[in-house]
């Protein structure tokens, strides 16, 4: 069918002969993308006046943040560190319980198709629930707080280094896993001294950067009772004391940067 469309056409070179060359698929895919726009703007009602009246609103929300409320940081300490112990947690047993999840994964480490199908359809699962709706079932298991929000961290966690880990895995250079087999080792043997260490670099790196984004995840958990700072944020919004929300940001923003100059640092020692 996109032969028929876009046929392919003749080029003659220097020498005389004559070869065909398939045409570009670029001009059907730019129309198939616009058709998907055209029905997007249907869909959601999607409407450019609209944006630019009211886009103006949005600054002045955030002119209402500032300057914060610096009275309002005695009240965000405790919520904050309750957000950054979720995320410390949640993403340490995450990463923990990611390895031995990624290695099941692994065709070339688990000759059983059954677990390695199994065990890359639950990381898909695990990756494709947003961690909102995660926390949400946890505090309907766990009850309202911090132990909602730690479990949802951790699933979300083991998902995502999970998924490029056991890629990493996949993809590593196998004969000295063999090697190690051929002279008696026992698979997990052969991966512990083969493997493991060409991923463990990356593995790190991977925990890391999932750590640093789940300081920012674990920020809004609070509006499903997960428990963190979300919930102050939440509360303010309500009351519109939108200078106390400035200063939760910008308690967010600082602590952020400080967890990511520091995360970068150790990424950088580990590549």
């Amino acid at each position: 069918m996109v032969d028929k469309l876009f046929p392919p056409h003749q080029i003659k070179l220097p020498s005389g002969k004559v070869v065909l060359q398939r045409r570009s698929r670029t001009p059907l895919v730019i129309i198939i993308l616009l058709i998907c726009t055209i029905f997007s703007v249907q869909f959601t009602g999607f409407k450019l006046d609209v944006l630019f009246s009211r886009i103006g609103q949005f600054f002045v929300i955030i002119g209402n943040m500032i300057p914060p409320n610096w009275n309002s940081f005695s009240s965000i300490w405790g919520p904050l560190l309750d957000t950054l112990k979720m995320s410390l947690l949640g993403s340490m047993i995450g990463a923990a319980l990611a390895l031995p999840a990624a290695v099941l994964a692994s065709s070339n480490i688990v000759h059983n198709k059954v677990i390695v199908v199994i065990s890359k359809t639950l990381l898909s699962l695990l990756r494709t629930m947003p961690t909102l709706v995660t926390a949400l079932i946890a505090t309907f298991i766990f009850g309202l707080g911090p132990m909602a929000g730690t479990v949802a961290i951790m699933l979300f966690t083991v998902s995502y280094v999970g998924k490029l880990v056991y890629e990493q895995i996949e993809n590593v250079d196998m004969g000295a896993f063999e090697a190690m087999e051929s002279i008696g080792m026992t698979r997990i043997q052969a991966f512990r001294y083969a493997t493991l260490p060409q991923i463990l670099p990356s593995y790190l790196s991977t925990s890391l950067f999932c750590f640093e984004g789940n300081v920012r995840y674990a920020a809004i958990l609070g509006y499903v009772g997960a428990g963190g700072i979300g919930l102050l944020i939440n509360e303010n919004l309500g009351w519109r004391e939108y200078s106390s929300v400035g200063m939760i940001i910008l308690s967010l923003i600082v602590t952020v940067y400080i967890i990511e100059t520091i995360s970068e640092h150790f990424r950088k020692k580990l590549i």
